[in-house]
């Protein structure tokens, strides 16, 4: 099957770097939703197009409730954007994912409050499946990359996105884990659910920072602990996106 592939790419430190892609522009957008949380970064990596956004502001400055959801999938539909690459950092709630090691979650619990997470939320309502909300497609081509690129990884499990900004009390992680989540994060939701709305395939690429606070002996998680291990690996979500999209290149038949 060959489509006009383009790929949106969301995440943060690191991923709006213009040195990252080829052939590049910046661009700004409005939206019916408002302003997205960064400028567009426009380019080709491998030869197939595609579109940077930063999640929370190219200075994390956006905490997670007050991100512009819509705004961001919006901007990336408008665009041309197909699929959706979205670099996360997580939590882990289980040992054998140890800080440093690579997730992409093939579920998720949602636990968020307060954000907007439809397009549809007017006269004009609309049902959309969520029983596989993830994209095998793109999974499976994470998982050919860094099988490639000799990178530990977990190939499915489920994610829980809280509310933040705060982090989970002990109670609230050890629940989590008995609802046999695996690792927790605050961004996922609704980010995932607006671009099935509007038709494209997501799926994140979650890098594990830390063992939340169930583990014992643990230190408490800070944003200083989670800074110093993405600053760690920013360089291989680069190779992991850079080797993925050659390998959708390859599936759907495409050279743009």
């Amino acid at each position: 099957m060959s489509i006009d592939l383009k790929i949106g790419i969301i995440g943060g430190s690191g991923m709006e770097d213009p040195v990252f892609i080829s052939d590049f522009k910046t661009e700004e957008i409005s939206t019916p939703y408002g302003i997205p949380s960064s400028q567009l970064v426009l380019g080709r990596i491998t030869n197939v197009p595609v579109v940077i956004l930063s999640r929370h502001g190219p200075e994390h400055s956006i905490n997670p409730t007050n991100v512009n959801y819509r705004a961001n999938v919006w901007a990336l539909k408008n665009t041309g954007c197909t699929h959706i690459l979205a670099a996360t950092a997580c939590g882990s709630l289980r040992e054998r994912i140890a800080p440093g090691h690579f997730v992409f979650p093939d579920q998720f619990i949602d636990r968020t409050t307060k954000r907007n997470s439809t397009f549809f939320d007017g006269p004009d309502v609309k049902h959309v499946p969520m029983g596989e909300p993830f994209s095998s497609i793109i999974r499976s081509c994470l998982v050919t990359a860094c099988d490639k690129l000799d990178f530990t990884y977990h190939e499915g499990g489920t994610v829980v996105t809280i509310e933040g900004p705060r982090f989970s009390t002990k109670a609230e992680s050890m629940m989590f884990r008995s609802w046999n989540c695996d690792i927790i994060n605050m961004s996922t939701v609704p980010e995932i659910v607006l671009a099935r709305e509007l038709g494209m395939q997501y799926q994140s690429i979650a890098m594990s920072t830390d063992y939340d606070c169930w583990r014992e002996g643990e230190d408490e998680v800070t944003m200083e602990m989670i800074y110093e291990i993405m600053g760690k690996n920013v360089s291989n979500v680069k190779k992991i996106i850079e080797e993925s999209i050659m390998q959708l290149k390859t599936k759907y038949g495409k050279d743009n």
